[in-house]
């Protein structure tokens, strides 16, 4: 594996991590050619493990025989570029974990059904665009058995760097994919669909008829102003939270974390 040393951003192949938007990683014209970041050896690792595609490392000098070891023999044949500290801590938008960026090559979206074929509980995210809200929810679901996730379109993208960096890789361990069919499509592949929000005729997140559904979709809203009336007219159910002195809503990663270990399968 060719080690390049640079001795500035401006150097051929670096761009990738040092003057790219998320928005140019991304390649939405051409999603083939899309990149996205990750950081640190265990994220890294994840995805990895996971079968993701390195493209190219980035890492200190002095973590090359030490924290990216691993990593960089696992990444075979790409190029590992470095420099000095005080060099690499310029790249805009990215400040080093650990020591090592791996820009990875982004997978062919799924097919809802291809995701959603084995799952038993799913969540929906329609217009949650705050990065760590994304990460957050990735980890959660991973952790307290969500099958897979579906995202709107309108929703943060989960291999945005940050996101990838809150879920601590679990971006990479649960299925996931872009949801643009309304959330009643969902019906044809036999999932009963439950909107989190306040309404009136809300029922408790302990409702026996949720526990007892044999695939259920959560439907979860954007940090302000929660799910919009015509998803939740979609929806079978909407189901509240029971809360105390007087709270009416949690962050939508906390909600999200409630409503997955309460209505596991």
């Amino acid at each position: 594996m060719p080690t390049i040393e640079i001795t500035s951003l401006a150097e051929p192949g670096v761009q990738v991590f040092s003057t790219l938007t998320e928005s140019q990683l991304r390649n939405r014209l051409e999603p083939a050619k899309g990149i996205f970041i990750a950081e640190s050896p265990k994220v890294i690792s994840v995805a990895l493990d996971a079968g993701y595609q390195p493209t190219a490392l980035l890492c200190e000098r002095r973590h090359i025989e030490g924290d990216a070891r691993t990593i960089i023999a696992r990444c075979g044949d790409i190029p590992v570029y470095t420099g000095e500290r005080s060099l690499l801590g310029q790249l805009t938008g990215y400040t080093l974990t650990r020591g090592v960026l791996c820009a990875m090559r982004r997978p062919q979206p799924a097919a809802v059904a291809d995701v959603c074929r084995d799952a038993r509980r799913v969540v929906v995210i329609d217009g949650v665009v705050d990065t760590t809200n994304i990460g957050a929810i990735f980890r959660s679901a991973a952790a307290l058995g969500i099958d897979a996730v579906l995202l709107s379109r309108s929703s943060c993208d989960p291999l945005n760097r940050r996101a990838v960096r809150v879920s601590m890789g679990s971006v990479f361990l649960v299925p996931w994919t872009w949801l643009d069919a309304p959330v009643s499509s969902l019906a044809q592949l036999g999932f009963t669909t439950a909107a989190m929000a306040l309404s009136d005729d809300s029922i408790p997140l302990d409702a026996p008829q949720l526990k007892a559904a044999q695939r259920l979709a959560i439907v979860m809203g954007t940090e302000g102003d929660g799910l919009a009336p015509e998803v939740i007219a979609q929806t079978d159910y909407v189901v509240r939270i029971p809360m105390s002195h007087h709270v009416d809503s949690l962050n939508v990663a906390a909600a999200a974390a409630v409503a997955f270990w309460e209505l596991r399968a």
